[in-house]
């Protein structure tokens, strides 16, 4: 299906003129995340170079080019935004911009390293802090999951909808590989029916949007770029991403780094879920 059809079957005639202009936002993310697949899939599975940002954190020959290639694709669209990428050095300039486009070329890298299918582009536009336009793209599964504020979420087109659980002893949850490595989510494991050890925070989010478990957490701190995409798209799809406060999060901070506890799912099941996180902390 073209995108000129994709979007008159999403798109109501009625719209208003500020979600036309989130379409067309909507447009050149997919073509990004696009172009930033075929230039990954290039690499999957062949040879390219690996080196270390810091421990356990590596950059590779793929990461570096899909990011050059996103950032051509929205600049070039749209040079008065400001721009946070994992791969990009950050800049200050960013935080006197009301909108700003937030950018992880491959998220879950290692999984990629790995020759894992559990990675995703990750590409998402902030207005005044709060995401209106998500985009996450696995090129190794085609799967393209976007939304727009108040516009729904989908994957490969198709509507998806987050589940929700009422006992979080029946509850699935997708969490982290690494985490499950380290020995930090033993004390959950008792109070969850079953826990997913997947990679990608962001690919995490976007199979969450579509009803295959019930929630998501992490431990660990997170960057803006890993989780912020894929919070538009939990959100759009009826669910929520918080804080170990119960808060929602804030984006295009100075810090992009957020503090270790992110939530997503419904809100009924997540209370619970913080709440014991919480205990633990104490």
């Amino acid at each position: 299906m073209g995108l000129l059809r994709f979007y008159r079957n999403i798109i109501p005639p009625q719209i208003t003129i500020y979600q036309r202009v989130e379409m067309q936002e909507l447009k050149v993310a997919l073509q990004a995340a696009k172009a930033a697949g075929k230039i990954i899939m290039k690499y999957y599975c062949s040879n390219y170079e690996v080196k270390d940002k810091s421990p356990n954190n590596p950059v590779t020959t793929a990461d570096l080019e899909a990011n050059r290639k996103i950032q051509e694709i929205i600049m070039d669209n749209f040079p008065n935004d400001g721009w946070l990428s994992e791969e990009t050095k950050d800049s200050s300039q960013r935080l006197k911009k009301s909108r700003v486009w937030i950018i992880d070329p491959i998220d879950g890298t290692q999984e990629f390293i790995e020759g894992l299918s559990q990675f995703a582009v990750s590409i998402a536009l902030v207005e005044c802090g709060s995401p209106i336009v998500g985009v996450l793209h696995n090129p190794a599964t085609n799967e393209i999951f976007n939304a727009t504020s108040d516009g729904g979420s989908f994957c490969n087109g198709v509507p998806i909808e987050c589940i929700g659980c009422d006992d979080l002893k029946q509850a699935s949850a997708l969490v982290s590989r690494t985490e499950k490595r380290k020995g930090m989510l033993e004390n959950f494991v008792p109070i969850l029916g079953n826990l997913h050890y997947i990679g990608s925070v962001a690919y995490k989010l976007g199979k969450l949007a579509t009803g295959v478990s019930n929630c998501y957490f992490t431990v660990q701190p997170k960057n803006e770029w890993d989780i912020c995409a894929g919070d538009l798209i939990v959100r759009e799809a009826g669910g929520v991403v918080l804080d170990g406060n119960s808060q929602t999060i804030n984006y295009n901070e100075r810090n992009p780094k957020k503090p270790a506890g992110i939530f997503a799912g419904k809100p009924k099941i997540l209370y619970g879920l913080i709440e014991h996180y919480n205990k633990l902390q104490n």
